[in-house]
Order: C-alpha cells, then structure tokens, then sequence
C-alpha cells in the first residue's frame, strides 16, 4: 500500500474543505463532517482535514501512480478554488507500507 500525507497552509482551510468535498461529490462518494471529509477517489480514499491555518490530506491507494495521480487531482482543484492566495505551497511525504 502506497500513502501520502500532505498540507498547505491557508486561513480559508474549512471553506476549502466544504468546497473541494462538495465539487468531489458529484463524481465520487464524499462523506464530509465539520472538520474532515473522507473523498473516495478511484485510485483510493484521500482524508482531507481542515485546521485552523492548514488544510492536510492523507490518501492511500494501491500503486504509486495512484497517489501521483491523487496528488495532481488535489492541487488543481484547490489551486482553482484558492486562486487569490496563489501561488500555495503545498508538501508532500509519500511512503510505502509492505502488505
């Protein structure tokens, strides 16, 4: 199993969430809650949580191209939803964990 934890650091981290699970939702089963929403992507689930400042994602998925590929869904989504505060600096700890 491959994983990835990312996080960015904005002040609108729970508009984001709201808006990125709510733009999900119309192609994957999105369970969204006050602070967290689980999005079930093809390629495997994705936690993403809003903090205070920060928004972080915490994915999963089968090959290592499947969290390449969640990665990218993730930054273009939220670089169009968070554009005034472009550029956002995003970081990212990818690993794997034997089966």
């Amino acid at each position: 199993m491959f994983t990835t934890k990312g996080s960015v650091k904005t002040d609108k981290a729970a508009k984001y969430l709201v808006q990125l699970c709510k733009h999900f939702a119309h192609k994957v089963d999105v369970d969204l809650r006050e602070t967290t929403g689980d999005v079930a992507f093809p390629m495997g689930l994705c936690i993403i949580t809003a903090k205070d400042d920060c928004l972080t994602f915490t994915g999963q998925s089968h090959t290592a191209e499947g969290i390449e590929k969640m990665k990218g869904i993730i930054i273009v989504h939220l670089d169009k939803f968070a554009w005034r505060e472009a550029p956002l600096e995003y970081h990212w700890q990818d690993d794997e964990i034997p089966d």
